[in-house]
């Protein structure tokens, strides 16, 4: 599957410094100096059967301010994401609209490459549907199957459904660090079904979908079906990644099941290696007091702000307002006060002189290696701004440098 058209990264003449970021299964921060000069992050795609929505392009900001994190420390990055372009919710909304699912898989993702392009979020170097990724993950469930973790459990049809156990993992609950309670409560709102029939532990999850009458189905080396969520991940990371890679990222909602049952079941396979060494998670961004969701439909939409003539570098710009890690409201005045913010900064990098913009580079590089802090970087931006609009112009060509830091590490045209 082909992602989108890359936007140029400048080059810095300063180095930043190494990337820490907060790892979700430590609690804590993490040095990420990648082995070999080479980082490697997978990222959890969308499952299309919607537009993207600003929670989406929050997320796909932050890890995108990561990448730019490690280039600017002097690395190169190996980009990872995927496209869950078969699954109930898709099934289920083409069902509904009467459109073909195959149809409005391939509408929506591509209205989701227009919109990463839009925010300048640089592509994954392989962007990897589920369909196309059929047989790896087919491969990987009959590992999982050969070492004894998966087992049937029968369905309606006769034909068996493959189930991972999760005591196969003696690790299972490290990434997450809750309790079985808690994981119990989350589990079914978050596509488990813990209540089925015929398995060993609630918590088990889907590996493999026998066929189901008038649902899409591929003859496998496991049988003829579709994959579950988690492996779809676990196999699709390996395969490009390796083992260990640095980050495996998303929203938060994603820490449990789907992180969790992903790295079991990769760890299971290959009992040598971890899954990924870090696990980093974006907040959650709502709207009208809950959190913004297709299931919902609470949603603000990237490309309908776009068609109402909002820049996307002012839709970024206003993403960029919040810590990645933070939950927090999205409202209209985000959006207008970015605008101002944007033009305002825009007045500034245009002057012959303006401040020292020295310290200001290396304030932003500095932030941003520290657990992407993107709103500090504003800030330390906003401030060059306003004191070179206040007649601060002892440095020709200072607005160059603001600039062309703000494109490298922040991904903002000005």
């Amino acid at each position: 599957m082909r992602a989108w058209p890359a936007p140029d990264v400048p080059a810095l003449p300063v180095r930043g410094p190494e990337v820490q970021v907060f790892d979700s299964a430590t609690g804590g921060l993490v040095e990420l100096v990648p082995s070999g000069g080479t980082a490697r992050m997978y990222v959890c795609g969308i499952t299309p059967y919607d537009a993207t929505h600003l929670g989406h392009a929050s997320t796909y900001v932050a890890f995108d301010l990561l990448n730019r994190a490690w280039r600017s420390a002097g690395h190169q990055v190996r980009y990872v994401q995927n496209v869950t372009d078969v699954d109930d919710p898709l099934l289920e909304r083409a069902h509904a609209t009467g459109e073909d699912w195959v149809a409005l898989a391939e509408r929506e993702t591509e209205l989701f490459r227009t919109d990463m392009e839009a925010l300048r979020v640089l592509p994954p170097d392989h962007y990897v549907g589920v369909v196309e990724a059929l047989p790896l993950v087919a491969s990987m469930v009959e590992t999982l199957r050969d070492s004894g973790s998966a087992y049937t459990v029968p369905n309606e049809s006769g034909d068996g459904d493959l189930y991972f156990s999760v005591t196969a993992d003696p690790t299972f609950g490290s990434v997450s660090g809750w309790s079985r309670e808690r994981m119990l409560e989350i589990f079914g709102e978050r596509g488990g079904d813990p209540d089925r029939a015929g398995k060993k532990d609630p918590l088990d999850c889907l590996l493999w979908l026998a066929e189901k009458p008038g649902d899409p189905a591929w003859d496998s080396s496991v049988g003829r079906g579709r994959p579950g969520w988690h492996v779809e991940c676990s196999a699709i990371a390996r395969e490009h990644l390796g083992a260990d890679f640095d980050v495996q990222g998303g929203g938060s909602d994603l820490v449990f099941p789907h992180h969790e049952m992903s790295a079991s079941q990769a760890q299971v396979a290959d009992p040598e290696h971890r899954f990924a060494k870090a696990y980093v998670h974006a907040g959650m961004v709502a709207l009208d007091g809950e959190k913004m969701s297709k299931s919902k439909g609470n949603l603000e939409l990237v490309s309908r702000l776009r068609a109402a003539n909002a820049e996307p570098a002012a839709i970024r710009l206003a993403l960029l307002g919040h810590h990645y890690r933070s939950d927090w409201e999205w409202t209209a005045a985000d959006l207008e006060q970015a605008e101002a913010l944007l033009a305002r900064l825009r007045a500034a990098v245009r002057r012959p002189a303006g401040a020292p913009s020295g310290p200001i580079v290396a304030a932003v590089l500095e932030t941003l290696a520290a657990d992407l802090n993107a709103p500090q970087a504003v800030r330390a931006i906003s401030a060059w701004a306003d004191a070179t609009l206040d007649g601060i112009d002892t440095e020709p060509g200072a607005g160059e440098q603001i600039a062309l830091v703000a494109d490298a590490a922040l991904g903002l045209a000005l």
